[in-house]
C-alpha cells in the first residue's frame, strides 16, 4: 500500500508544478477543455437515451411482475452507465493528447528540465499521436464492455464493475501518459512493460488516483496538466535504481507501451 500511495502522491507533485511553471500548465487547460465539451456532450446525449437502451437491453423482463422488471433495467442502465464513464475517461485522455501534443509536449519537457538530467529531444509526431490515441481507445473499449457484463451482476454488479474498471483504466492511463518519457530515455516497449510490472502497485496508484480525479464534474480539464507532469515523475521514479545500459534499451521514437 506504501508504493500505491506513493504513487498516488506523484499526481500531488504534477499539481505542484503549477507553482513552479504556471504559464506552461495553463497550455494545458486548452485543448483539455476542448476534448471535455465534446466527451460531455456525448454522455448527456447518452444521458437522454438511456432509458431505451436499458429497455432495449432488458426484453426477457417485460413480463416480469413488478418490481423486478424496473429492477433489471436500473441494473441493465447502471452497467451501460458504469461502462460509459470508463470509456469517457479513456476517449478524453486520447483526444486530449492528440489534440494538444505540442503543449503536453513543453509541460512534459519543462518537468524534465527543472528536475535535471533531461533526454535528448525526439520527436512524436501526428501520425504517431493518432496511432497512440486509436489504440488507447480500442484498449479503452475492451475494459467498458468488461465493466458492463460485471455490472449486470445482481445487487453488487455497479460496484463491482465499477471497482474494476477504474482499476484496470486507471492502469491504462498510467501506461499511456508514462510512455513518452520512458521511451524517450530508449526504453523499449518490452522493457517499458517489464519496469511497470516490477512496480505495478506505484504505477497503479497513480493510475487511481488520475481515473478518480477524472471522474470528479471538470476535473479531467482541471488534472489533464497535472497528470502529465505528475507522469514524467513517475516515469523518472521507475528508473530509479535502474542500471543505464541494458541490451534491451535501444533509441526509438516515442510510442504507448
Amino acid at each position: 500500500m506504501r508504493e500505491f500511495f506513493r504513487g498516488a502522491g506523484m499526481l500531488g507533485g504534477g499539481f505542484a508544478f503549477w507553482r513552479r511553471r504556471p504559464a506552461v500548465m495553463a497550455l494545458g487547460l486548452i485543448p483539455a477543455a476542448i476534448a471535455g465539451l465534446i466527451v460531455v456532450a456525448g454522455f448527456v446525449a447518452l444521458g437522454f437515451t438511456l432509458p431505451g437502451i436499458a429497455t432495449a437491453l432488458t426484453p426477457f423482463a417485460e413480463d416480469w411482475p413488478a418490481p423486478w422488471e424496473d429492477v433489471a433495467r436500473f441494473t441493465a442502465g447502471t452497467a451501460v452507465v458504469v461502462a460509459a464513464l470508463m470509456l469517457v475517461a479513456i476517449s478524453f485522455t486520447a483526444l486530449t493528447l492528440f489534440l494538444g501534443e505540442p503543449f503536453y509536449d513543453r509541460i512534459w519537457r519543462a518537468v524534465e528540465t527543472d528536475l535535471g538530467d533531461p533526454p535528448a529531444d525526439s520527436s512524436y509526431g501526428f501520425w504517431r499521436a493518432l496511432g497512440d490515441g486509436l489504440s488507447l481507445v480500442a484498449r479503452g473499449l475492451v475494459i467498458a464492455l468488461a465493466a458492463a457484463l460485471l455490472g449486470l451482476l445482481p445487487v453488487v454488479g455497479g460496484l463491482v464493475g465499477g471497482t474494476t474498471a477504474v482499476l484496470l483504466t486507471g492502469w491504462l492511463l498510467a501506461d499511456e501518459l508514462a510512455s513518452r518519457a520512458l521511451a524517450a530515455r530508449g526504453l523499449t516497449g518490452r522493457r517499458r512493460r517489464v519496469l511497470r510490472r516490477r512496480h505495478r502497485a506505484r504505477v497503479l496508484g497513480f493510475g487511481v488516483a488520475t481515473q478518480l480525479c477524472f471522474l470528479v464534474p471538470l476535473g479531467a480539464v482541471a488534472t489533464m496538466p497535472a497528470a502529465v507532469a505528475g507522469a514524467t515523475l513517475l516515469s523518472r521514479s521507475l528508473l530509479e535504481g535502474e542500471p543505464e545500459n541494458r541490451a534491451e534499451r535501444r533509441p526509438e521514437t516515442p510510442t504507448a507501451g
